[in-house]
């Protein structure tokens, strides 16, 4: 049986529908990040972009999701290895480190919704950065989602 192309390929030899697969959905580069100007240490929140449908996961308009939110970040395979707050989790991130897939991400099990059933998913998890009319209280929101701890 031929190895599965994310096995195969490096990043940058991958087709833009192969690139597109790799995404489990998890919605994790989705959320507000803060970050610490003294120490530089990341944290993550419950917080996500307005475009992200917080119930069902995804983005509303991922087409155009950098022109409705400017700091929104497109990930290619040039500045998946520089980018510190990628998921550790995150099958770019895999694949540029030369690790592979988790067991229940979407094209190892077949099934698109395992990302969710294994519990990796952020939808229905989360809150709009939309639903605060100030600043929200970011101690309140800071978490740690499952399989990005140390």
């Amino acid at each position: 049986m031929p190895q599965p192309f994310w096995k195969m390929k490096s990043l940058d030899q991958m087709s833009r529908a192969e690139w597109e697969s790799l995404c489990d959905h998890c919605g994790k580069c989705c959320l507000v990040k803060l970050e610490d100007e003294d120490t530089g240490l990341r944290l993550e929140t419950d917080v996500a972009c307005t475009l992200f449908d917080c119930e069902n996961g995804g983005c509303r308009n991922y087409s155009h999701r950098h022109t409705q939110v400017p700091d929104c970040v497109v990930l290619t395979p040039d500045n998946i290895r520089t980018l510190p707050w990628i998921p550790k989790t995150c099958a770019y991130r895999l694949i540029a480190e030369g690790k592979d897939l988790f067991d229940w991400h979407p094209l190892v099990t077949g099934d698109p919704h395992s990302t969710a059933k294994a519990g990796m998913s952020v939808a229905g998890q989360v809150v709009s950065e939309d639903d605060f009319d100030g600043d929200p209280d970011w101690e309140e929101h800071i978490v740690e989602w499952p399989g990005e701890g140390d």
